[in-house]
């Protein structure tokens, strides 16, 4: 069912969830679901409804878009009405606030405490990288186009640089930021923007089997495994020790651990899986 709470068709986004996998769409398919301060702020409340609302929080998101594009990066009319920002302190103001909702945004994506998953067709140009790499998986089009495009329009990537160099590494960000050169779906799975091809048609499908499959492991151990990998990415190496055996003790005398440990060696399914409507 769709979650009114974040559906919004001015901000150009909607908020869908089917049991246990939530779905956040871009929905706006004649801009090419250009990046734009409602559309931004838009899927900034969703995520913040999903992590901190007052309904259950689901066990994993889909990222995904209405239309023949994942998103075309900012949306150009708008940013049009910024030019002159420089030039006036209370607009200058407004422009740095649009920027850090970007940041808020990929912040709260990369943070959410359960798996996401963004399925890409079509474009994905500019801030739309952002999005992908803030995603801890990607499943792309065959037939999808990623770029860096912001240097060709004389702009900079700045709000999206540290997940797409997390993903793709300082190298290969180097030659797309600054070349802006158009990339083809392989190419990016081969810089880890994305993690597997899907035939043309065939992209929401196999996302929401790959999303049900997350929904089937345990919540708080995916949301402890999230935690932990962000840590040993900030912290220096010498504390991973510590770290990872503190973790790997608390989590495993856990009701949810015991539930499942003790569902495996019954044969059963673990009573925090959910169950779908295609099984029986």
């Amino acid at each position: 069912m769709s979650d009114p709470l974040c559906n919004d068709p001015l901000a150009g986004c909607r908020l869908e969830r089917h049991g246990p996998l939530a779905e956040l769409v871009l929905a706006r398919p004649a801009r090419h679901n250009a990046l734009d301060a409602a559309l931004m702020q838009g899927l900034l409340d969703c995520l913040g409804e999903l992590a901190h609302g007052q309904t259950e929080r689901p066990h994993a998101l889909l990222l995904r878009a209405e239309g023949n594009h994942f998103c075309a990066g900012a949306d150009l009319n708008w940013m049009r009405h910024q030019l002159h920002s420089d030039f006036d302190p209370s607009s200058f103001e407004k422009n740095r606030e649009d920027a850090r909702v970007l940041a808020h945004l990929m912040q709260a994506l990369d943070e959410l405490p359960f798996p996401t998953l963004a399925l890409v067709q079509g474009a994905a140009y500019g801030g739309a990288l952002g999005l992908l790499c803030a995603c801890d998986m990607v499943l792309a089009s065959e037939d999808a186009r990623f770029c860096l495009s912001e240097v060709s329009l004389g702009l900079v990537p700045a709000v999206i640089s540290p997940y797409v160099v997390r993903a793709m590494g300082m190298r290969q960000a180097r030659r797309y930021m600054l070349s802006a050169e158009p990339f083809d779906a392989i190419t990016a799975c081969r810089l880890n923007v994305a993690h597997r091809l899907c035939a043309p048609g065939t992209l929401l499908s196999e996302g929401r089997a790959l999303g049900m499959r997350l929904c089937r492991n345990g919540p708080e151990a995916m949301k402890e495994t999230k935690r932990l990998l962000a840590a040993i990415e900030h912290q220096p190496g010498h504390q991973h020790e510590e770290r990872t055996v503190e973790t790997i003790a608390r989590v495993r005398v856990g009701l949810e651990a015991q539930e499942g440990i003790q569902a495996f060696f019954d044969k059963r399914p673990p009573s925090w899986r959910p169950r779908f409507k295609d099984e029986t």
